[in-house]
């Protein structure tokens, strides 16, 4: 469990909000995991910095930097419909052996809180395959989050209707 040195520490970084989750410390910019008795600060997500890791793959093709800044466009565009988005590990391959309408293949990963995120597609242009696995993914984080507020909203309303109830 943390001790108040850990405490110390995490509010002298300039972080006044966080919570314990066992033995997990969570924070606005993620997660903390003990390690041996001690709390890591080894985080996948900068801590100074907004932005999450991003490991981009490319097989049997090079990586350009028009190709680059493609996906990191599209990965901001994601972190910005979910700044709780942890890293994202994108690999682009081009596959000479198949049919040309999919010979290139994008996969994306992106980690959040709970289950991470997956989405690939094989299009006939690169840039294609990265827009919909973009796409793909920005569906995901939306429906998650439209079950969040589902389930506030229905826990909200049970409460709202004991407290009608007992009035009664």
């Amino acid at each position: 469990m943390l001790n108040a040195l850990d405490v110390e520490g995490i509010l002298s970084m300039g972080c006044e909000r966080f919570m314990t989750v066992g033995r997990h410390l969570m924070l606005p910019w993620g997660v903390l995991r003990p390690m041996d008795g001690f709390v890591s600060l080894a985080l996948t997500k900068q801590i100074i910095g907004k932005h999450m890791n991003l490991v981009i793959t490319p097989h049997n093709l090079s990586l350009t930097e028009a190709l680059e800044s493609h996906i990191r466009g599209r990965i901001e565009k994601l972190e910005h419909i979910d700044p709780r988005a942890i890293s994202a590990q994108v690999i682009i391959e081009h596959d000479k052996t198949i049919a040309p309408e999919n010979a290139f293949k994008c996969s994306m990963r992106l980690a959040v809180a709970g289950p991470d995120l997956y989405a690939e597609d094989h299009e006939s242009d690169m840039y294609a395959a990265i827009d919909l696995v973009t796409k793909k993914i920005e569906q995901q984080i939306r429906k998650r989050h439209n079950k969040e507020k589902a389930k506030n909203h229905a826990l909200g309303a049970r409460a709202k209707q004991e407290l009608q109830d007992a009035n009664l």
